[in-house]
């Protein structure tokens, strides 16, 4: 047997084996997945005398790429010294690639391999071949700094960022009063007023509290006293709100004075006062006053004509909309508000690009919205991010996305570039093949051909970024997609306990859209998962973490070997100022970015009901489901596959920290038997420990105040 295959179980080895031209390995966590890829290479390299320049190796991170190459420099390093330099902590990164990278130069085989990220590959592919597509010499830009870019040091990255771009457009774009107007009512509506939370919040706001912010900044009580002051300025007719007044029996505040045309105006509507005792004080003071009603709010037409009749003839210059407008000087209290907005629209931006949506046609869809929020951020997003992307083909600049989009667009309208490529690669292997998105398939599917092997190697229980455009159904129906196809299940778990793999199973049961597999533990160990059910997870929560955290140290563990996990960030701030204090210091990781990580003891906070717990089904706003609309159980659905990663990350001691009551649904679908039970809860709720209510801080013996805050205690 080859030496290759001899450290491989019975299903590793079928996979490696495997001659079929579409395979899918699926890999349940912990099941070697990094071994049978690396076994595939050596395999086809080493027993097949497969030429290495035909064979290539698809990962989604630079980091994963490292570590594939970093294990087959191992195979080949007899003396053991590459291994120890790799895994020694003490040693810097710059090193580190500095070795590898003279390793590899080394080993002519290795060399000749291609082993890349979809991104490097397009990046390679366009600065050789791209000129029929866009300029070859272009320039990269992203908003990542150099530190989190996780690309070749060789790739050229443009100084100036996709947010400078984007505002540099938005500015330009001001520069046209009807859009600067536009975008300000829009900012002023949605993002300072938030007149679009209408429902439960607007119901418990009671009439005379609601404001409505003007487009010169101030405050009115009402939507059509609103309308009337942005109409004035629009025209450019200066005007004072509610100006004090004494005129002859009482002091009152007329809605609007209009000083050029000495005119009051008031606006009458079902919630005003009487007028009566005011029109006899303007009569009487001699004033010219007239009155609108709330009828002509309903039609922009009679509106308009309704306020060109009062003023005109009464101002002392002519009535026009020729008014000079400054970007800077209307959003100069609204920094952070266009700052959101341009969040929005280069999510968009993103969004368009993975579909390929055609901006026409998105527009004409978005103006059937029943929502004016919808309709009019369409409206005010769409020309900029056209004017985006005419500004970086003029600098021949490229982000991300477009290095995709542009080597599918070259492979497509270009037969022989992609001809060449078909011919050069006769392997392709795809690692995390749950994680691709519709782009990244039409390329693969673009370099393949009837004679080529697609090994692709990937967990469907392990989908979790969606949010990021990724498609867990090209995994799921890897058969559909690919015809004749053939797929191995590698269902050992090498690196969790039975019970954290018998809990991960049974919850991940209730996904409906999903590959059915029975992972089973190799390690048969009769420890059980600790589930803590907080009396309050801030305070007693805190506390059961800190105190196990320092136990496990006392048995000899150390930071590496302890991982704490959290949805949000802002979950784990309590946690890490009590390790803090007592100077414990954890390995603490959302859980998307501890994907592919893995400890001796982990603990998952966070496990709550609701808004601010976990599941977080964040629904996405209406504004993208023009785009594409997700559904609650697919988000539902996507949030268990994390927890699923998250539990899956303990290799043998996993602790859930939850709080009694208000128990995650996650933590309800795990059977008994996978878990110790805890009374602790039971007895903080007999003898319940007495906190703060402004500061959170256990008391003990105090009465009249709190000795943390100085907040008066209740006796």
């Amino acid at each position: 047997m080859s030496v290759v295959l001899e450290n491989l179980n019975e299903k590793q080895k079928n996979s490696v084996l495997s001659e079929n031209k579409r395979v899918l390995v699926l890999a349940g966590a912990g099941s070697g997945k990094t071994k049978t890829v690396v076994s595939k290479l050596l395999h086809l390299i080493g027993d097949k005398k497969v030429k290495a320049s035909s064979i290539l190796a698809i990962t989604f991170t630079k980091n994963a790429t490292n570590e594939m190459i970093d294990r087959l420099i191992i195979s080949s390093d007899k003396s053991g010294t590459y291994e120890s330099i790799i895994q020694d902590k003490k040693i810097k990164a710059e090193f580190k690639d500095a070795e590898r990278k003279s390793r590899i130069q080394d080993i002519s085989w290795l060399s000749n391999l291609t082993v890349k990220t979809f991104h490097a590959l397009c990046y390679d592919i366009l600065r050789k071949n791209g000129s029929p597509v866009f300029d070859n010499k272009f320039k990269l830009i992203t908003d990542q700094s150099p530190e989190e870019l996780e690309v070749d040091k060789k790739i050229i990255i443009q100084t100036e960022k996709p947010s400078a771009i984007i505002q540099k457009i938005l500015t330009l774009a001001c520069k046209e009063k009807k859009y600067i107007l536009k975008l300000k009512r829009y900012i002023l509506d949605y993002y300072v007023d938030r007149i679009f939370v209408d429902n439960e919040i607007q119901r418990n706001i009671n009439p005379g509290q609601r404001t409505y912010t003007t487009l010169k900044g101030e405050t009115v009580k009402s939507k059509s006293e609103r309308d009337i002051a942005d109409w004035l300025y629009r025209h450019n007719i200066k005007y004072v709100y509610e100006k004090k007044m004494f005129l002859k029996d009482f002091s009152f505040r007329p809605d609007f004075f209009i000083p050029n045309a000495n005119l009051y105006l008031e606006h009458i509507s079902d919630k005003s006062y009487p007028m009566s005792d005011k029109e006899k004080q303007f009569t009487q003071g001699g004033k010219h006053f007239v009155t609108t009603d709330e009828s002509i709010m309903n039609n922009s037409s009679v509106f308009n004509l309704t306020m060109e009749k009062i003023v005109m003839g009464r101002l002392t210059e002519a009535l026009t909309e020729e008014v000079t407008l400054n970007y800077l000087e209307e959003f100069k209290s609204y920094h952070d508000k266009i700052e959101d907005f341009l969040k929005m629209v280069k999510r968009l931006m993103t969004m368009m690009k993975a579909d390929d949506t055609n901006d026409i046609l998105l527009l004409e869809k978005s103006s059937k919205s029943e929502h004016e929020r919808v309709r009019v951020f369409y409206e005010l997003a769409l020309p900029l991010i056209n004017s985006y992307k005419k500004y970086c083909t003029n600098k021949s600049y490229l982000d991300f996305d477009d290095l995709i989009i542009l080597t599918i667009k070259l492979l497509k309208e270009n037969e022989d570039v992609r001809v060449r490529y078909q011919n050069h690669f006769k392997y392709i292997m795809v690692d995390e093949f749950q994680d691709v998105n519709s782009l990244q398939v039409i390329l693969l599917d673009l370099l393949l051909t009837d004679d080529t092997q697609l090994f692709c190697v990937g967990d469907d229980w392990q989908s979790i970024y969606g949010f990021r455009g990724s498609n867990v159904d090209y995994i799921v129906n890897f058969e559909t997609h690919y015809k004749n196809s053939e797929v191995h299940k590698l269902d050992i778990n090498y690196r969790s306990n039975q019970s954290i793999v018998g809990a991960s199973n049974e919850v991940i049961k209730n996904n409906k859209n999903q590959i059915t597999k029975e992972v089973k533990a190799f390690k048969q160990s009769p420890t059980k998962i600790h589930i803590y059910r907080a009396n309050r997870e801030n305070v007693d929560g805190v506390d059961f973490l800190t105190e196990k955290v320092r136990e496990l140290y006392a048995r000899g563990l150390g930071k590496d070997d302890i991982l704490v996990l959290y949805r949000r960030s802002k979950m784990f701030s309590p946690y890490f100022e009590s390790l803090k204090g007592e100077k414990l210091f954890v390995s603490y990781k959302t859980i998307h970015a501890a994907k592919g990580l893995e400890a001796k003891a982990v603990f998952i906070i966070g496990l709550t009901e609701g808004s601010g717990g976990f599941p977080d089904v964040w629904l996405d706003d209406a504004i993208f489901r023009v785009l594409k609309d997700v559904k609650y159980d697919m988000l539902l659905e996507e949030e268990r596959r994390l927890f699923y990663v998250a539990i899956t990350r303990a290799k043998d001691e996993l602790f859930l920290i939850t709080e009694l009551g208000n128990e995650s649904p996650f933590v309800d679908e795990i059977p008994q038997l996978f878990y110790a039970k805890n009374q602790t809860a039971f007895i903080n709720v007999l003898n319940p420990v007495r906190v703060c209510t402004k500061c959170n801080h256990p008391l003990g013996s105090e009465r009249n105040f709190c000795g943390e805050c100085g907040n008066p205690l209740a006796l």
